[in-house]
């Protein structure tokens, strides 16, 4: 094998070993059902400013009455909501534990008690920043 075709193959491999985790990044499309998406109202428990995406935690009350917990991933990263308003500190302050608020989300696909966040509703306000295109409602769970 000459040395070009030596310097061909070695670029090749690693071009392959730098691509394949490009395919290992999870969609939404993936994970979630938008086509199930559903409103709900809750406490939140906390809210996680971090990376990959900051996650939100809320006690829900089932129809029997039963709290469920529920687990909500927010769709931009950190650096999409500052760019829609959104910083650590305002984050932390409006949506902190305690705090009632009504959310669309579509859920997980594996049937647990995870979603991915699409609309925020606080004291009857959309929350600017957290309107992520979301799907229209299909039903009521909770409240």
């Amino acid at each position: 094998m000459t040395r070009k075709m030596k310097n061909i193959s070695a670029a090749i491999i690693i071009l392959l070993i730098v691509a394949i985790p490009v395919l290992a990044h999870h969609g939404t499309g993936i994970s979630y059902d938008s086509a199930k998406a559903f409103q709900m109202t809750g406490t939140i428990t906390e809210f996680r400013y971090a990376n990959p995406h900051p996650q939100m935690y809320l006690d829900v009350k089932d129809n029997s009455g039963k709290v469920v917990h529920w687990g909500l991933e927010v769709g931009p990263n950190p650096a999409g909501l500052v760019k829609a308003g959104w910083g650590k500190k305002r984050s932390e302050e409006e949506l902190k534990p305690g705090t009632v608020i009504t959310v669309t989300i579509s859920p997980s696909r594996a049937g647990t008690t995870t979603g991915v966040l699409n609309r925020v509703v606080k004291s009857g306000q959309v929350l600017d920043g957290f309107d992520f295109g979301n799907p229209a409602a299909l039903g009521q769970r909770g409240q």
